[in-house]
């Protein structure tokens, strides 16, 4: 038993001795504890990387996202600046065309702004509401028209606002006359959507397809000369004692925006009226 005993006490004691003059067991000890926290260390060390990585590339994202909300928040903005601009110069031309318009000296222009479209029951466009009213001079039957042609007459009127009896409108009657032939007649309304009649032009008058139908003057509602439609077509019968004629009118109700009133100024004592012109012309 004591034997064994010396024998690992012996051992050891060799060993120890081995050691403390080669330093063989420390450097193997070293070496493993430095390969065992290394490798214990080098998982870690990959994970907090990692991590971090991670991390910043989440923040790096989200600093990247918010700077494109607020970019695209800046470019819809810029679009509806632009939009705005865009509609305000649109707006701005046509009224620089409305302010244009040469007005005859027996006439008043005013301007007025389309505020809404009135729709029938079959949903076609029957009058314009403007925001013109009786406080700003306007009254019924006042003539409306834009540069490029007449629109109608005013219908209707409030303090504040009035509405706009269209050319296509079946109660709408306008005396014209052709600006090449001069032939007269009534332009008649079909409703909307449909073209215009011209109506109580004899067999025997001259009148050709695609001549322009201004205001003859006569009605002492519109002056002489506003452009209204274009003849479309001519059919002579001999069922009737007039001409069936057809016309197209100029303008498109739906994308008026601004329109002009005429005000018929009071007669000058001495000077023919307007009428009286516009009848002595035919005549």
């Amino acid at each position: 038993m004591l034997f064994l005993f010396l024998l690992p006490l012996l051992a050891y004691l060799l060993v120890y001795t081995w050691n403390v003059q080669t330093g063989a067991l420390d450097r193997l000890a070293a070496w493993t504890g430095l390969e065992a926290v290394g490798w214990v260390l080098v998982p870690g060390q990959w994970v907090e990387q990692r991590s971090t990585q991670m991390w910043q590339r989440y923040v790096y994202l989200m600093d990247v996202q918010r700077d494109n909300e607020r970019l695209r928040a800046r470019v819809d903005s810029l679009r509806l600046e632009n939009l705005a601009l865009e509609r305000r110069a649109r707006a701005t031309e046509r009224l620089r065309r409305l302010l244009q318009m040469p007005a005859r000296p027996e006439w008043r222009l005013t301007g007025a702004r389309v505020i809404g479209h009135r729709q029938g029951p079959n949903g076609l466009l029957r009058t314009l509401i403007i925001d013109v009213g009786s406080a700003e001079g306007a009254r019924e039957d006042l003539p409306v028209l834009t540069p490029q042609g007449g629109v109608g007459r005013v219908s209707r009127v409030s303090p504040h606002f009035s509405t706009v009896l269209l050319l296509h409108d079946p109660n709408s009657r306008i005396a014209v006359i052709s600006d090449t032939t001069r032939t007269s007649g009534i332009l008649v309304g079909q409703g909307a959507g449909s073209s215009l009649d011209v109506k109580y032009i004899p067999q025997n008058e001259p009148l050709k397809k695609g001549e322009l139908l201004v205001t003859s003057g006569l009605a002492g509602i519109f002056p002489k000369g506003i452009p209204l439609a274009r003849v479309r077509s001519v059919v002579h019968s001999e069922l009737s004692l007039f001409q069936n004629v057809v016309a197209q009118p100029l303008l498109n109700p739906h994308r008026l925006e601004e329109v002009l009133l005429l005000h018929q100024r009071t007669a000058v004592p001495g000077q023919p009226s307007d009428n009286a012109t516009a009848a002595a012309d035919v005549s």
